[in-house]
């Protein structure tokens, strides 16, 4: 690749199991010079583990190798580079496991492959890990993955291959990385490369960018949204659209919600440069296509971030459905007996947790609107003591409880469950390194310069709005929002349809009142942090989901639902707004 034109690169998966014929579709929609792929995530690297427990051969996402029997060929016609972290746990295997294939379609293509990420004995661990069961991380540690950035992307890339396949590098690194190599573009060049990394996470999730997963999905055809794709000019700014005739919309809306998804403060912290969200510009430049420009960049940070996942323990859950009236009394009498249970068997699991959802409603002409749901979830370290200790308990009560007894599914015994933590590494210990088509490896350096990425004071507030008359309302009336998990963090992003709505928003919208509109949060750290380009303010829950989606802490798990909870709670709107 050389530099000069902006480089189209688009994105066919947000996770893994997302819409299998979107490869397909981005190779034959229009004109693409990259095409990416993202199926990682921390629940997923969780899944991979075990799968290669199971079989050290595996450890990657099947699904790939699966759209490549077509993919490969339509990609080699085109010209069309593939880059993808699909190798999870074992970029290696996967990479052999795309030359296999491409002799049996008859498509010659270059491969090559980023390794170094996996911490752990069965990759290749970095200088003084032992090679102990848990890599020296702990007891019971699964998986350990540093997030490399592109550098190793780059240097396959300049080294001419086709398919790059790579562990566990940041989301946003399949673009970076190609613009990078693409560009020529230097590590200092920070501004560049912070472009990039923005335009990296407005793709990443696919569909998310163009109306999928979107506050006001009302406005535009979203039955099936088309995938996104940036174009990227030679100083990081880009262009987010789509391939023509493709569902779904483009506006700056729908890129504000994604920019906002699963960060935080103004500064996006990465392996090769921090992003200054603060700094970035959205202007709509024509249908379905949305520029950003004015993307600021500074050095790294001096750690690396690595993901561990752990198997945590058992756990076990029941449903019970409540109908009619006595919904409260009804609930108590399960308890207790479900509790008497418990202390007859001597075998009380560690955590015991009842949430009650007051779905049902009076007077219903539909049996399930008149019914509650109460939802048992235990969890302990003994499988035993989660298993027919419950769900042997809970059979039990069918003839001999609340009247109208039933449960949405038979109880079954008890079913592992994961923790995801986050820890800081040093980049030295991190053996980054680039696998060539030729099967030469390169080593890629850490930065030579980082900063430590200190939270920025917020920036002046907008001029409040008028005093006026008001009127009861939801939040999303004047607001749009999209949440997300980071661990055991949530975080909700919330932007405003209009300036004058901002102007409210910025000065209504507190810690406080989000903790009042959202109880959940009451006890928990909120941290507010304002970001004016966009109109929009993120806020950080710290522990509400635990110990991770792989945890299944939390009705919502991965806190998908929480900002559309937040704009569906009534507050005292302005009237000018409406």
């Amino acid at each position: 690749m050389s530099g000069g034109e902006p480089l189209r690169i688009g994105n066919a998966s947000g996770f893994y199991g997302d819409r299998f014929d979107a490869l397909r579709e981005m190779l034959t929609g229009g004109p693409l010079d990259v095409l990416t792929g993202d199926y990682l995530a921390e629940l997923t690297m969780l899944i991979l583990g075990r799968d290669r427990l199971k079989d050290p051969g595996r450890g990657y996402a099947t699904t790939f190798l699966r759209q490549l029997e077509e993919g490969l060929g339509l990609a080699a016609e085109r010209g069309v580079r593939l880059v993808t972290n699909a190798g999870g746990l074992n970029p290696a295997g996967l990479a052999d496991a795309v030359r296999e294939l491409a002799d049996r379609v008859g498509v010659p293509v270059r491969v090559a492959h980023v390794e170094g990420d996996d911490l752990l004995d069965w990759g290749s661990p970095p200088p003084g890990r032992g090679r102990e069961p848990g890599g020296g991380w702990g007891e019971g540690v699964l998986t350990a993955n540093a997030y490399l950035g592109g550098g190793g992307i780059a240097a396959c890339l300049r080294a001419g291959a086709d398919v790059v396949v790579t562990g566990r590098v940041t989301d946003a690194a399949l673009v970076s990385g190609a613009a990078q190599a693409h560009f020529g573009w230097r590590p200092e060049d920070f501004d560049a490369l912070a472009g990039a990394v923005v335009a990296g996470h407005v793709l990443e999730c696919g569909a998310q960018a163009t109306g999928g997963n979107y506050s006001f999905f009302g406005a535009h055809d979203v039955l099936r949204p088309g995938f996104p794709l940036a174009e990227i000019a030679a100083d990081g700014s880009c262009v987010i659209t789509k391939h023509p005739g493709t569902g779904g919309a483009v506006t700056t809306g729908t890129v504000t919600a994604q920019l906002l998804y699963e960060t935080s403060g103004a500064r996006y912290a990465g392996p090769d440069v921090t992003a200054r969200l603060d700094t970035a510009r959205l202007t709509q430049d024509g249908p379905d296509r949305v520029r950003i420009d004015g993307v600021r960049g500074e050095a790294p940070p001096p750690s690396l971030k690595a993901g561990l996942t752990r198997l945590g323990g058992w756990r076990n859950e029941v449903t019970f459905v409540l109908t009619g009236l006595d919904i409260e009394a009804k609930a108590e009498l399960v308890r207790a007996q479900m509790d008497a249970a418990f202390d007859a068997a001597g075998r009380r699991p560690a955590e015991v947790r009842w949430t009650l959802a007051r779905t049902d409603r009076a007077d219903a002409d539909v049996q399930e609107e008149a019914s509650a749901l109460l939802r048992l979830v235990v969890r302990d370290a003994d499988p035993d003591a989660v298993g027919r200790v419950v769900s042997g308990a809970a059979v039990e009560l069918a003839l001999a409880s609340y009247p109208g007894f039933h449960v949405t599914a038979p109880p079954a015994k008890g079913s592992p469950y994961g923790v995801f933590e986050a820890v800081a590494v040093d980049p030295a210990e991190v053996a980054h390194r680039a696998v060539l088509p030729d099967g030469s490896r390169v080593a890629v350096a850490p930065p030579r310069t980082t900063r430590e990425p200190a939270r920025l004071p917020d920036p002046p507030l907008p001029a409040p709005l008028p005093d006026g008359p008001t009127r009861r309302g939801p939040l999303g009336r004047v607001a749009g929002a999209r949440s997300g998990d980071k661990g055991g963090d949530a975080n909700i992003g919330v932007w405003a349809v209009s300036d004058d709505a901002w102007r409210w928003l910025a000065h209504t919208l507190t810690v406080d009142l989000l903790r009042h509109l959202l109880p959940e949060t009451a006890d928990l750290v909120v941290t507010r942090h304002v970001l004016p380009n966009l109109r929009a303010l993120n806020f950080t829950v710290e522990g509400l989901l635990g110990e991770g989606v792989a945890a299944q802490a939390r009705f919502d798990p991965q806190a998908k639902g929480l900002g559309e909870w937040l704009r569906s709670r009534h507050l005292d709107l302005p009237e000018a707004l409406l």
